[in-house]
C-alpha cells in the first residue's frame, strides 16, 4: 500500500537518480541471460596530465554500447578518433560482443563513424529542438 503522495523533484540527487537505475536493473537482471555491463575506457593523457583523448563504453552481452569518444580541439585530424574507435572494437570482440550501437548529433561525428562501417538505424528528429539524434549500428565481425 502507497501510504505517501507522489511528489515531483525538479533537481533530483545524483543519489535518487542512481537509486532507481539500481531498482531497474534489478528488474532486468531477472529477465535477461547476460547480466554483466563491464566499463571500458580509454585515456590520452599529456605530459601535463591533462586529458588530450578519451572514450567510454561499456560491454553487455553480444554489444559493445559506446557512450562517448572525444579528442581535444587541437589534436584533431591526426587519426585519434579512428585509433579510439578501433581500440574499443577490438577490445569488445575480446570480450565476445557481435555488434557496436551508439548513437551521435547532427552537428557531431556521423561522417565520421560512417566511414568506419556504422549505419544509422534510427534518427530521433526534433531532438531536443530543431537537431536531431541517430543512432548507428556496426556488425563487428
Amino acid at each position: 500500500m502507497i501510504s505517501k503522495a507522489m511528489q515531483i523533484i525538479d533537481n533530483p540527487a545524483k543519489e535518487l537518480l542512481a537509486e532507481i537505475d539500481l531498482k531497474i536493473e534489478g528488474f532486468n537482471q531477472e529477465h535477461w541471460a547476460s547480466q554483466q555491463k563491464k566499463p571500458l575506457a580509454l585515456v590520452l593523457y599529456n605530459d601535463e596530465n591533462e586529458l588530450q583523448a578519451g572514450a567510454s563504453a561499456r560491454t553487455f552481452g553480444h554489444w559493445l554500447l559506446i557512450d562517448n569518444i572525444w579528442v581535444d580541439k587541437k589534436l584533431r585530424g591526426q587519426r585519434l578518433g579512428a585509433k579510439l574507435l578501433s581500440q574499443l572494437e577490438t577490445v569488445a570482440i575480446e570480450r565476445g560482443c557481435v555488434f557496436s550501437l551508439l548513437d551521435t548529433l547532427d552537428f557531431q561525428a556521423r561522417p565520421f563513424y560512417e566511414k568506419f562501417g556504422y549505419e544509422v538505424k534510427w534518427t530521433q528528429e526534433s531532438y531536443p529542438k530543431d537537431g536531431c539524434k541517430y543512432f548507428m549500428v556496426k556488425n563487428l565481425k
